[in-house]
């Protein structure tokens, strides 16, 4: 039997969750969480509702606002972008660009869901922002949830503390929600961070309008609505439309669910709702009672990028700068480059020989060939002009990416450099800098600010008061001052 078709036969019988087991389900112990999963949907909602600052402890919010930190400049760093150039034309197309919120980068101002959008697009325009990696899939943390939080705190003048509440409830619904369904719904094909960002998002909405347990149950239902989002598109320019799109989604649901628009009250575990729709199930363990407990920040973590492209290449790419640095190694000194990848990532890095920018990003050949011949990977290195060099092309040709059907996702890489003097290089990967177990401190997180705001060709004394204001967040009286410093 297929696995989705024992999904679907499962949820037959009226069992409402999946447990995980290497990528496929077992019945033990689901039978005892059947009943209690049916009010999954109330339980995020009453979690959203009763949440306080107080909740949220002092290491969850330092490592939020480095996040945060890090989105903001992403947000200037995207904000000259084709696609965010592109998400501003297509606002201001509709006549709508007089507004309370602000669109970073530029002096445009439109409503809360306009600029969500926009920069939700901008964040994630250069696949640089932060990720929170589970079982496997990879969510983007704070690229469908900062936007609207960002631009609604704007709008209603909230405090900091509002803010930084509303931004980790949505993140934790977003990663909760993410974890808890079946791993069908990412293998098969959808982007998580437009699907479950979604739900963060109107979580996080939901939070800062208000909105009782009903309301932001509606706001769910209809953020179910809304969500999106294919893997098929990464390496092209729908991938940051999605994140930008689930970034505004939580703002209409919100919006919606607070004047009265209804939905389902329980859309996550409903029959034929989202968990079994675009998942074929879920495991009630891995959300009930745990909402909160750990906060996502603190367990499993979030991973801020290190170089603008995907997850997977990360760890590859800080051990092909080791073995430069090590080694001394030229460009024109090496014959081969060969790494292994597990499938779903072989699957995610499609482009073997990418030709813009945006595939560079989804390219594990062009990141290592791009390290060899440059000596870094930066913004400026992911441009079609780059890609299409004479050089990086021929290198490209001799990085030797190959699937391996055993590879555990978990396990290191084995990364090895065929030099033509005939000397073997080799290394295995490790924690990711960036990642939870080999952070980066506040100081590194700021220097990437501010190297994206230079990017940008940010003025440098609004670039020092973003970084001042973040470290103060949580003493705010009102988010404007920010805004001012993120606007033109």
């Amino acid at each position: 039997m297929m696995r989705r078709d024992f999904c679907r036969s499962s949820l037959a019988l009226g069992i409402t969750g999946l447990t995980r087991s290497n990528l496929g389900f077992s019945l033990a112990g689901l039978i005892a969480d059947t009943a209690a999963a049916k009010g999954v949907t109330q339980y995020v909602s009453e979690f959203v509702v009763n949440a306080r600052f107080e909740d949220i402890p002092k290491d969850v919010l330092d490592l939020g606002g480095k996040s945060i930190l890090d989105g903001l400049g992403l947000a200037l760093a995207g904000s000259v972008s084709d696609v965010g150039s592109m998400a501003r034309r297509y606002i201001e197309a509709f006549g709508v660009s007089k507004g309370s919120s602000s669109v970073i980068g530029t002096n445009l101002k439109t409503p809360p869901r306009l600029a969500a959008f926009a920069n939700g697009v901008s964040i994630h325009a250069n696949d640089y922002d932060d990720t929170a990696v589970i079982r496997g899939d990879a969510v983007h943390a704070t690229v469908p949830v900062l936007p609207p939080v960002f631009a609604i705190s704007e709008l209603r003048r909230s405090t900091g503390r509002e803010l930084l509440l509303a931004y980790h409830v949505g993140v934790e619904v977003e990663c909760k929600i993410s974890e808890a369904i079946s791993p069908r719904h990412y293998s098969g094909g959808f982007h998580a961070t437009g699907t479950m960002g979604s739900f963060g998002s109107a979580a996080a909405c939901a939070k800062l309008l208000g909105c009782n347990s009903l309301q932001t149950s509606y706001a769910l239902g209809i953020a179910a609505a809304e969500a999106g989002g294919l893997r098929a598109n990464f390496g092209s320019m729908a991938k940051p439309f999605q994140a930008g799109h689930a970034a505004e989604n939580g703002v209409a649901a919100a919006d919606l669910a607070a004047m009265g628009w209804t939905a389902s009250k329980n859309i996550l575990e409903a029959p034929k709702g989202f968990f079994e729709a675009a998942g074929g199930g879920f495991d009630p363990s891995a959300i009930l009672g745990r909402l909160g407990d750990p906060w996502t920040f603190a367990s499993p973590g979030v991973l801020i990028k290190r170089f603008p492209c995907g997850t997977i290449q990360q760890p590859v790419m800080d051990e092909m700068l080791r073995l430069i640095q090590q080694n001394k190694i030229s460009a024109t000194e090496v014959e081969t480059v060969e790494v292994s990848g597990s499938p779903i990532e072989f699957d995610n890095l499609s482009q073997h020989q990418p030709t813009t920018g945006l595939e560079g990003k989804f390219s594990m050949e062009f990141c290592l060939a791009i390290l060899l011949l440059d000596g870094k990977a930066g913004l400026a290195q992911f441009t079609d002009a780059v890609v299409n060099r004479s050089d990086v092309q021929d290198l490209i040709r001799r990085v030797k990416f190959t699937v391996d059907p055993h590879l555990e996702e978990s396990a290191g890489r084995l990364l090895t450099i065929q030099m033509k003097d005939g000397r073997t290089l080799s290394g295995t990967t490790g924690f990711a800098k960036g990642s939870p177990q080999n952070p980066m401190t506040d100081d590194e997180v700021a220097e990437k600010f501010r190297s994206c705001a230079e990017f940008a060709r940010w003025p440098k004394r609004q670039s020092e008061a973003v970084v001042e204001l973040i470290s103060s967040l949580e003493r705010a009286s009102d988010v404007g001052k920010l805004a001012s410093s993120l606007t033109s």
